[in-house]
């Protein structure tokens, strides 16, 4: 059987056992789109079906419905522009979460309210994909006035869990632009907490003219 033939036949399956559960609580329902990204991600039909039932209960707990512009975390990080999705889209049709480092200041945040905005990002640029066309986003990370304070690790590490874990082949490309020489110590201890395919998709981007391979340079804000 060929690998193609043999991912129709393992969706197939994920989608039958996954509809009994929906069936009973549409809240445990997923489109075709999000199957096949967890069955790509997590390779076999056991480990994706354990793992849609475990970012469903995440998903519950955690009341991300509730993380709103209107929710008091999220409002106070939009006003101190910590990110934004943004109104454009990159070339390939993506939405694009916008991130400024030199916004941000691992001595003065507090990280779970800091996690909670980066679920509401994940959330709303997850919402303006075109799955029909391309289901996956864009993350810009701009290091134009980086300093070493600008670096939390922790957060870092929350960003990657929750790609991996309830955000499975959600990004598409993630652009480091603007970085300094000094970030290249941080990079080596980012990088290794990186599997292969996530870190194929981290690209370094140190000119408008690169810039413009992914990208229009104007939809960047000039207001953050």
């Amino acid at each position: 059987m060929s690998s193609q033939a043999n991912f129709e036949q393992n969706f197939k399956e994920l989608k039958n056992r996954l509809k009994l559960i929906s069936d009973a609580d549409p809240d445990q329902y997923h489109n075709d789109h999000s199957l096949t990204r967890y069955l790509k991600a997590f390779k076999t039909v056991d480990a994706a079906f354990q793992a849609i039932l475990k970012t469903n209960k995440w998903k519950k707990e955690y009341n991300v419905a509730a993380l709103t512009e209107d929710h008091p975390t999220i409002k106070n990080n939009l006003a101190l522009k910590k990110a934004r999705v943004l109104r454009h889209r990159d070339m390939q049709g993506r939405s694009v979460i916008y991130i400024p480092a030199k916004n941000h200041s691992v001595n003065d945040r507090e990280i779970d309210e800091l996690t909670q905005f980066i679920v509401f990002c994940l959330e709303e640029a997850s919402k303006k994909s075109f799955e029909d066309v391309i289901d996956n986003f864009c993350i810009v990370f701009d290091l134009k006035n980086f300093s070493l304070t600008c670096m939390d690790y922790p957060l870092i590490k929350n960003i990657i869990w929750l790609l991996s874990r309830h955000y499975p082949e959600r990004l598409g490309v993630c652009l480091i632009y603007n970085a300094p020489t000094v970030f290249s110590g941080c990079w080596a201890i980012i990088r290794g907490w990186l599997d292969e395919n996530t870190s194929s998709k981290v690209t370094f981007v140190n000119s408008e003219e690169d810039l413009c391979q992914y990208l229009i340079p104007d939809i960047l804000p000039t207001d953050m």
